[in-house]
């Protein structure tokens, strides 16, 4: 009901439509209706990487109580602010991808559809089941013989101490950025390192000391997240999203999904930085 309006705005199909509602239960049941309708070629390119883009506002809503209730006992009235602002982005990404995509993908032809959903209502559970199964064993191939490796790689990666390296030197050359104390950099540095909960842990340290101010802490927790984005991808979604499109395909899709998010992040975090301090 909340999609149809937007679908329908942004000339997305009604497997489109599917995934964004899916993807507020099952981000990857989301990204798998997406890459088996692009195998079919019922979607094309463009339209499976605005539909993956699209999605990132129900993905945001699926995370959105456990960052609320790990920030809120910790910042208190800062994570609300916090939490607010990474919302208008999510908002942002969401309403700029109907407005792109409108101009990018031609109008569907709704009686095109309509035959599709009407076989879909004639299969029975034997079908079902039958089609589960077979897609089932062409995706425990593709698990077994991508995302498994890739994990493996990574783990190694992580184990030798690659991305705590890689996140040290990041978080050493940010002197640049106005409004950041060195206990900022502690809190970006933590973030990075071992994710939200950690940095908000320091947070709600240095608040409660009185050695930090609200707008200091909200600042160095978004460039803590715009910052861990491409990390945290390279380490838990690219795995994932490669046992569910080809690898060329996931790689694609999250430079884009990345890129886009971190925009989104550093927009919000320019306007915040302009207005608090």
């Amino acid at each position: 009901f909340l999609a149809r309006p937007l679908i329908r705005f942004g000339h997305l199909s009604d497997t489109t439509g599917a995934s964004f509602s899916l993807a507020v239960f099952s981000g990857v049941s989301a990204n798998t209706l997406l890459a088996e309708a692009y195998d079919q070629e019922k979607i094309g390119k463009a339209e499976l990487v605005l539909a993956n883009l699209f999605n990132s506002l129900p993905t945001y809503f699926v995370h959105l109580p456990t960052m609320f209730f790990i920030t809120v006992p910790l910042i208190k009235g800062a994570a609300l602010i916090y939490v607010g602002l990474t919302l208008v982005a999510a908002l942002f990404r969401t309403f700029s991808i109907v407005i792109v995509s409108r101009f990018l993908l031609p109008k569907p032809d709704s009686r095109e559809e309509q035959p599709a959903a009407d076989a879909r209502t004639a299969v029975d559970w034997r079908q079902a089941m039958r089609k589960s199964w077979l897609r089932f064993k062409k995706r425990i191939r593709k698990i077994l013989l991508v995302t498994v490796p890739i994990y493996i790689i990574v783990y190694v990666m992580n184990r030798i101490g690659f991305f705590t390296e890689l996140e040290q030197a990041t978080a050493a050359y940010l002197s640049f950025i106005p409004g950041l104390t060195p206990h900022a950099m502690g809190i970006i540095t933590l973030q990075m390192a071992s994710e939200l909960t950690a940095g908000v842990a320091a947070a709600g340290a240095l608040l409660q000391d009185g050695k930090m101010e609200y707008r200091e802490i909200i600042l160095a927790l978004l460039v803590g997240n715009i910052l861990s984005s491409p990390l945290r991808a390279v380490r838990h979604q690219f795995p994932y999203y490669a046992g569910i499109f080809k690898p060329k395909v996931a790689t694609e899709l999250i430079v884009c999904n990345q890129a886009f998010r971190v925009f989104s992040l550093i927009l919000v975090a320019a306007a915040y930085s302009i207005y608090a301090f």
